[in-house]
């Protein structure tokens, strides 16, 4: 992987990391795009970056994560399902990591659902922080849990499963951003283990790219997150559901033509 290619991939997880749009998906299409082949380095990259990403949610809310005890006990309640689970499908979540027709179809469906969701949560109050119960919480996790498949979207899932619980656009959005941050620490965390326990050492130049790639995804978050919000509010869900339709209609096109998507 070359600095170019660490600054594209950097650039879209950045960027798709907090949108309901699959970061995973995007960047399984990037490097398929730019040609990166799929080495233990490059799989570590994608997912190692994502710490960069979350750590803009730490400078952007940094007087939320002092609030209370009672706001971490939430995030251990809705980070548990998705760990359990992490642990338990871990070969198959990096089996499904090399399945772009899989993120297609993700997109594509996940799309669909986002052209309905403003219309059916339309009646939601809960505004606040406070409004999130412990059940709530570990119900919200649940439904990360989807977005173990790549393509369906962490942010997606858990926003949706936020709104399913009478939570706002607004509130289900920025606990979704706070639910990511012990999500993708453990992520990151766990990947570097087994690259450990696997006898795999990353060279000067390598952990240079990594830090690299991690400066970008968090400068390009600290945008998208800003920016997010503000659309969210203002505009719902649609435009995202229909960018997604439309990515995914032609990845399935172009599978189903027998078109290498490095040639697009």
């Amino acid at each position: 992987m070359t600095y170019f290619q660490a600054f594209i991939i950097a650039i879209i997880e950045g960027l798709t990391e907090f949108l309901p749009i699959s970061s995973t998906g995007h960047m399984m299409i990037g490097t398929a795009l730019l040609g990166i082949k799929a080495t233990p380095f490059v799989k570590l990259f994608t997912i190692a970056i994502q710490f960069g990403a979350i750590l803009s949610v730490v400078v952007l809310y940094f007087k939320r994560f002092f609030k209370s005890i009672d706001f971490y006990v939430k995030l251990v309640v809705a980070f548990i399902p998705a760990a359990i689970f992490g642990i338990l499908l871990g070969d198959y979540i990096d089996a499904a990591l090399e399945n772009l027709i899989g993120v297609a179809i993700a997109l594509f469906l996940g799309g669909i659902v986002l052209l309905f969701v403003d219309k059916w949560y339309i009646k939601n109050i809960l505004d606040e922080e406070k409004d999130i119960t412990y059940p709530k919480a570990l119900k919200i996790g649940l439904f990360q849990c989807l977005a173990m498949w790549p393509g369906m979207s962490r942010s997606a899932c858990t926003i949706i499963g936020g709104m399913t619980q009478g939570l706002t656009r607004k509130n289900a959005a920025e606990f979704s951003f706070f639910l990511a941050v012990p999500t993708m620490f453990a992520a990151t965390a766990k990947k570097l283990l087994d690259f450990y326990k696997d006898g795999i050492t990353l060279s000067l130049e390598e952990v240079n790219i990594l830090l690299f790639g991690n400066v970008i995804a968090f400068i390009v978050a600290l945008l998208a997150i800003k920016y997010f919000i503000g659309f969210l509010n203002k505009n719902g869900f649609k435009a995202f559901g229909w960018y997604r339709i439309i990515v995914g209609a032609v990845l399935i096109v172009l599978f189903l033509l027998h078109i290498p998507i490095e040639i697009i």
